[in-house]
This record gives structure tokens, sequence and C-alpha cells, in this order.
């Protein structure tokens, strides 16, 4: 796995860079503003994944972010960030980031949101979403429960379908609506958040 870490506190990321070398994640490369990390990953031809600091040089807010996400190729591209709002964490999933990544997160917990978004899935905080999620309708009524049943067991929408005797396209809206009600990007992020409030 290739690794571009870029945060303009040097020890921050010199810090982060050591833990995750450590832990045999792989090649990790640092940089220490936006600049230098596009240089770095046009030269690289992309990262497996890319930590983004959401406040250093060059970054203007989250303008920085949707560079870097163009650059990496469709690569994953997180933020890494002391603090940030739900309402800016859902702006950047909204721009493509793979995910939220705060520097406060216990060493154990970062390894394991590394492996995850370099795998292609997203992360974000439980609390973040959580925090994000009070102005929605979050009660999913009964339907939408099975639906989020068979996605925390792995099934496909068919098969999911199949189960509950309803068409395919059916599955697919009420899987729209509870990640919608939840506050979930995808199918992975929806059986996180169900997991974790003990939906299912």
């Amino acid at each position: 796995m290739r690794i571009l870490l870029a945060d303009d506190h040097d020890l921050v990321r010199e810090t982060i860079a050591a833990f995750l070398r450590h832990e045999g994640l792989g090649e990790v490369v640092t940089a220490g503003s936006l600049s230098e990390a596009v240089e770095l990953t046009r030269k690289a031809s992309g990262f497996d994944l890319v930590l983004l600091d959401l406040v250093m040089p060059g970054m203007q807010g989250l303008e920085g972010l949707a560079r870097m996400v163009e650059v990496n190729q469709g690569r994953p591209v997180a933020l890494l960030s002391g603090s940030a709002s739900s309402q800016t964490v859902e702006r950047a999933l909204g721009l493509g980031a793979a995910g939220f990544v705060p520097k406060t997160l216990g060493a154990q917990a970062m390894m394991a949101a590394v492996r995850l978004m370099a795998a292609g899935e997203v992360f974000v905080p439980y609390g973040l979403t959580a925090s994000s999620a009070l102005d929605r309708d979050t009660s999913l009524n009964a339907r939408e429960m099975d639906v989020l049943r068979g996605i925390c067991a792995g099934k496909p929408n068919k098969g999911i379908a199949a189960d509950l005797g309803l068409q395919e396209a059916t599955v697919k809206l009420y899987a729209k609506s509870l990640n919608r009600k939840l506050g979930a990007r995808n199918r992975a992020h929806a059986a996180m958040i169900g997991r974790d409030r003990g939906l299912v």
C-alpha cells in the first residue's frame, strides 16, 4: 500500500507517518502543503490513499479536497483534522472524500480506518454522522428495517428482494430512503450506523 500524508504540523505528520509505517501499512510519503501533496501525487501517478489535513497552506477550505480527489484519479482521499462540523463532513463526502479521520482517533481505530478507506469503503466517526442526522427524520419503518437487516447480512438487493417478496427496484427505494434517514453514504456505511445504534 502507498499512502500520502499531508499535514503542515511537522510533529503530527511525522508521528502519524511513523505509526503507519511501524504497523506495516506500506510506504508512507509525507507533504507539508497542498501544492507539495499535489506535486507528489502527480509524480507517483496516484496513491492508494491520501490523508489530507483540512487546515493547511493551499487548502482553501474544501477546494483543496476537490483538487486532490481529481489529481489522485479516483483513488481514496480522506480528510484529517482536529475538528470539523457535521456540515463540513457532509460536504466533504459530497465532494468525493473517502472519509474523515479525527487526529484524536485512537491508534488502533486509525489503523482500521486507513485499511477500510484504502479498500474503497467510507469512514466517518459515528458521533459526527449522528449529530448531522439530528435534523432528519431518523425513524425507520418496518420495511426499511427489513432491508437494513439484509444489508447488514451482506445480501445484494436481488437477494433481499427475494427474501421479502418485493421487486428489486422497490428494495433500492427502501435502501435509498434508509440511507437518507441514517445519514449514510453507502450500504457499508448504513450497516455500520445500524450496528452502532443497535438497530440490527
